[in-house]
């Protein structure tokens, strides 16, 4: 016999019920079924039935059958109309009474009247499904309680009764929002939100690992785009389950779709953050935008936009180069690029599964690119190639030179590699004969300064130092001066450390220490070549001050470096080196002390009036200003408000007063109060002399010249 109607519908509740995992249920007789919720067969004796077997289905389909026709009672009587709707009743297993309206939470055994039984089997499909199961008619209360996120935080402790309240209402204004969306939103910690709420669910919590806690391949096949709109994370396999980290639990839907799209059998739900998902999609896709702005870059390179110049003592196999077309592109756009932006250094700095590029321009270094971190090795290994340096040496820095064209012009790059704990950190110097090609008069000097520069420079014996640390433009100067010379008449040699940059009709040294060629043995060679100026990269011991002091005294012009932070440090300084004092005094003619700061965009300059106290400060300095200048910020100055650097100077000349100073080897502190009582312009001074005339700000001449005067 076929089963009845009301056999297939309740088969038909159940089985989505059992495809959700929200019943259990096995296979059920459905006279078994109505026995335990309280409904009698026809004919069935008041003793507790007994689970239906096998033999025994045949006779269970037939009270079912008989519902499907207007059959009447056995007694003959006019079966009564259903009633309109029969309710479940609250708890399992109970039914409510027809007859009364209300619950019972006990079996109906009083329907022993055939007609009330025909009565009670003469059911729609709805009701057979109200039968299985429904919601309670008077919910327990805690039971809502517990549902309510809210709520359950304010049991615990986690938000005060206020904030419930703040709750509620915010809920009740903005239709849509979620519990969790406000409570994160009210800085409610996010991680206790999300314990709170897999406890509530029954399921575990779990912090996600962003590096090793995200199963990689079932993530590229959801996408990043899936797992962000849902705020789903496949974290690994479970034996034949996949353990799925989710934010909003009862959203099986997504979960369904999850294991459609993944084709896993079974999949286990835990709690995660909302932040912590989109922490590893930012880990994962990193890089993905960047791949496509690369395509985009790369496509108007040119490999032979950067073109390397061989050095003919050296062989370079650039058969290496071969299938790397991106990465040379690459390179040569990150080259033109700093070249482009005026930058003096490249940084190629990598870090934990990122890589960043920085420019320094006008002496600060700038966030410029990021390209993969995929292209790290790549990039790398192409730059010591070009530099003819060890490919395979990872481990040991390394330095070399580039010898390049771009777009025309003569570059060297100087390339320093680093091994870092994230990997090799390489820097490129980028050596630009235009931007040494300066003439004093552009340097920054005042009129009164240039000129008595122009004439020590002119001088036939005696040393001339120029001090200031790393990058305050000391080469530059030195260089400049060097070309105010005639080359026709002098004969100019340089010593260096090395030689940045070739200049015409000038003898430049290369040192090198490790085979003995240092600066005192450069200097004392160069002595027997009948020099007139000789100028030594840098002076750093005893050896090489005392040489280049004979020198001067010979009837030789030496020009040389020190590192000091002004200009009476120096005679300090060559003091504790090792040179006499008397010898100092009789051979220096003068020391420049100086410093680069940022030149106010000639864009976007804007007048910045001053306030009470900054004029009393200027008043302090000898100067009397109302306004100042600043740049606004414009797309050429990258809204930075400068636009170049400038120097600013400090002088110091030795006349015979300073020079008896000298002699008795007096403290800094007792010189530079002296140098400054005979007339001589400190760094600030000078520096604020160039904001009242509006070529740079306060800020840039208090950053560099904090710890002088």
């Amino acid at each position: 016999m076929e089963p009845g109607p009301c056999r297939e519908f309740a088969r038909a509740a159940i089985s989505p019920l059992e495809r959700h995992g929200r019943l259990l249920m096995g296979r059920f007789d459905l006279d078994s079924l109505l026995v335990e919720l309280g409904v009698k067969r026809a004919g069935a004796s008041d003793a507790p039935q007994a689970p239906a077997t096998e033999q025994e289905a045949p006779h269970a389909s037939a009270p079912c059958d008989a519902q499907s026709t207007d059959a009447t009672p056995a007694s003959g009587a006019p079966a009564p109309s259903p009633p309109a709707t029969t309710k479940p009743a609250e708890g399992h297993g109970s039914v409510r009474s027809p007859a009364s309206g209300g619950p019972s939470n006990r079996r109906d055994t009083t329907l022993n009247d055939p007609a009330e039984r025909a009565q009670r089997l003469l059911v729609t499909p709805d009701d057979a499904l109200g039968l299985l199961w429904g919601p309670p008619d008077d919910p327990d209360p805690a039971h809502t309680r517990n549902r309510e996120l809210g709520a359950e935080l304010a049991n615990r402790g986690l938000i005060a009764p206020d904030q419930l309240n703040s709750l509620r209402t915010v809920l009740r204004q903005s239709p849509g929002r979620t519990e969790r969306e406000v409570l994160i939103e009210m800085g409610v910690p996010e991680e206790a939100v999300q314990q709170t709420v897999a406890q509530m669910h029954g399921l575990e919590f779990e912090k996600i690992d962003p590096d090793e806690g995200v199963h990689s391949s079932y993530f590229n096949r959801l996408t990043a785009d899936f797992c962000r709109r849902h705020l789903v994370m496949p974290l690994r396999k479970d034996g034949n389950r996949l353990v799925l980290g989710t934010v909003e639990p009862d959203n099986v839907f997504v979960v369904d779709e999850v294991r459609r799209l993944l084709g896993v059998s079974a999949v286990r739900q835990v709690i995660v953050t909302a932040s912590a998902i989109s922490l590893v999609i930012e880990l994962q896709t990193q890089g993905d935008d960047q791949d496509i702005a690369v395509n985009d870059i790369l496509a108007d390179i040119d490999e032979g936009d950067v073109e390397v110049v061989e050095n003919d003592q050296e062989d370079v196999d650039f058969a290496k180069q071969a299938g790397e077309s991106p990465v040379i592109r690459y390179v040569n756009f990150i080259i033109q690029t700093a070249l482009k932006e005026g930058a003096s250094d490249i940084h190629i700095e990598p870090a934990e599964k990122k890589l960043k590029v920085r420019f320094r321009i006008d002496g600060l270094l700038l966030d410029m690119m990021n390209p993969p971190y995929k292209m790290h090795a790549a990039i790398i290994s192409r730059l010591k190639i070009m530099a003819n340096l060890d490919i395979s040496e990872r481990r040991l820095p390394q330095d070399g030179r580039i010898r390049a064209v771009v777009a025309g012009r003569k570059l060297d790059l100087r390339v320093s590699t680093l091994p870092s704990v994230t990997g090799e950190k390489c820097v490129l110097r980028i050596l630009d004969a235009r931007s040494i090609a300066v003439g004093l008069e552009q340097l920054g000097f005042d009129e009164a300064s240039l000129e008595i520069w122009r004439r020590q420079i002119r001088q036939p014996h005696g040393i001339i130092l120029v001090t200031g640390p790393t990058g305050s433009g000391k080469t530059t100067t030195l260089y400049s001066s060097l070309r105010e010379m005639d080359t026709k008449k002098l004969n100019v040699s340089t010593t260096e450390d090395p030689v940045e940059y070739h200049l015409d009709g000038i003898t430049q040294v290369q040192i090198h220490e490790k085979i003995g060629m240092t600066f005192a043995a450069a200097l004392r060679s160069l002595l027997r070549q009948d020099p007139d100026v000789v100028m030594v990269g840098e002076i750093r011991d005893a050896e090489t001050a005392r040489i280049a002091i004979q020198a001067s005294l010979t009837g030789h012009l030496v020009l040389s470096t020190l590192h000091t932070n002004d200009a009476p440090s120096s005679i300090t300084r060559m003091i504790n080196i090792g040179v006499e004092p008397f010898l100092i005094g009789a051979a220096l003619n003068a020391v420049l002390a100086q410093r680069l700061v940022r030149r106010v965009c000639p864009h976007c300059k804007v007048p910045d009036p001053l306030t009470a106290d900054m004029r009393e400060f200027l008043a302090t300095q000898g100067l009397d200003a109302a306004q100042v200048s600043k740049g606004a910020g414009c797309d050429r100055c990258r809204q930075t408000g400068y636009g170049g650097r400038l120097g600013i100077y400090e002088l110091l000349l030795l006349d015979d007063v300073t020079r008896d100073a000298i002699a008795r080897n007096p403290s800094v502190t007792e010189f530079r109060r002296m140098c400054v009582e005979r007339g001589m312009v400190t760094l600030r001074q000078d520096g604020l002399a160039k904001v009242v005339r509006g070529l740079t700000t306060i800020e840039e001449v208090l950053r560099v010249t904090e710890a002088t005067i």
